[in-house]
């Protein structure tokens, strides 16, 4: 046995496990295969400092260590090509909402929802995407959200009226919502040290980069063969990055067997959802934040809204949720049962 294999196995007892899995994967360095380098020990060195500091961190929490450089440039091109497509969406329907508005005979009223629907189902559903990605696995679910997302990026660009490209649109924010918590468990799961810094940055990147692209091949388009071709095309690229995420990353992101030998089934995933789950946490959250984000949607359009009996009623009830959710959190935490974010999450320690 290595020096290395050695410090892997003495972070805790159930580390010998998730080593001996590990070692399955062909892209995963096996310490007793390889040379060791100094990138690899300080990588190492990583790892040791990040359990030193959460001792009670279980085997399937630490990370993968990937070093492969093609399974690298898969997990991120993947997860930052996800987040690319949703936003050069964002900026070709800014640009094509005028020709989009004539073609669909969008009411004055609805022109404002086809550019920003999206953004306010994916902010409203993140609190729920990533808790159901903590129980059922954060690749099943970032999987799930890349089909959804290609499928309801397709309707967008074959609806027919206002309200279908409306509904489309608002679907593929909650298919974006349950591919972005599950991009970043992903990311913390198969990166330390500099690569991971790199996968959080190309993700990040690939949000203003796309919109930017969005912003001008909308244009583009528009003037040539017609808006719904951007739909398609990104439809096409959201196809391809589901085969690099089939490819590239690893099973072992959803692997729980080092919790128990029934960990991984189906069965149990299922209970979690229904025993480890706020999910009146998450709903008084997610309405409270889908009411302030229709409010201040509806003021965009014209200020004179706000004067509106719908507008100060969801303004109202957004606010009132919010102390709701404060005594119910702080409740669950009393109780010893699962919160959504806990009141203890802000005390300074």
């Amino acid at each position: 046995m290595s020096a290395t294999t050695v410090r892997l196995q003495t972070l805790s007892s159930p580390e010998a496990v998730a080593t001996s899995s590990l070692r399955r994967s062909s892209w995963i360095r096996p310490a007793s295969t390889r040379e060791p380098s100094l990138q690899h020990d300080r990588e190492l060195d990583d790892a040791i400092s990040l359990h030193s500091l959460h001792p009670t961190t279980s085997a399937r929490e630490i990370p993968f260590a990937i070093t492969d450089a093609s399974r690298t440039a898969a997990i991120v091109a993947s997860v930052t090509l996800v987040t690319a497509i949703s936003t050069l969406l964002n900026g070709l329907t800014t640009v094509a909402l005028p020709t989009i508005t004539t073609e669909l005979q969008i009411p004055h009223s609805m022109q404002l929802w086809p550019s920003s629907i999206q953004a306010l189902t994916t902010g409203c559903t993140l609190l729920f995407s990533g808790t159901i990605a903590d129980a059922l696995g954060s690749r099943f679910m970032y999987l799930a959200g890349t089909v959804l997302q290609a499928g309801f990026i397709l309707g967008c660009g074959l609806a027919r009226s206002s309200a279908q490209l409306i509904l489309f649109r608002g679907l593929s924010g909650v298919a974006v919502s349950l591919c972005l918590p599950s991009a970043v468990s992903i990311i913390t799961s198969s990166f330390i040290g500099k690569r991971r810094d790199m996968a959080f940055a190309a993700m990040g990147g690939g949000q203003p980069v796309g919109f930017s692209v969005g912003l001008a091949l909308g244009g583009v388009l528009t003037d040539t063969i017609g808006w719904r071709w951007g739909f398609y095309i990104a439809a096409i690229l959201n196809i391809a990055v589901l085969g690099i995420a089939i490819w590239g990353l690893p099973k072992e992101i959803d692997d729980r067997s080092a919790e128990g030998p029934e960990s991984s089934t189906w069965r149990h995933k299922l209970g979690r959802l229904r025993t480890e789950i706020d999910w009146v946490g998450a709903g008084v959250a997610s309405a409270s934040l889908a009411l302030l984000s229709y409010a201040f949607a509806a003021i965009t359009g014209s200020t004179a809204d706000i004067r509106e009996p719908s507008t100060i009623a969801s303004l109202t009830v957004a606010i009132a949720l919010i102390p709701a959710f404060i005594l119910w959190v702080g409740r669950q935490e009393r109780l010893g049962r699962p919160a959504i974010i806990p009141n203890s999450l802000w005390r300074n320690r």
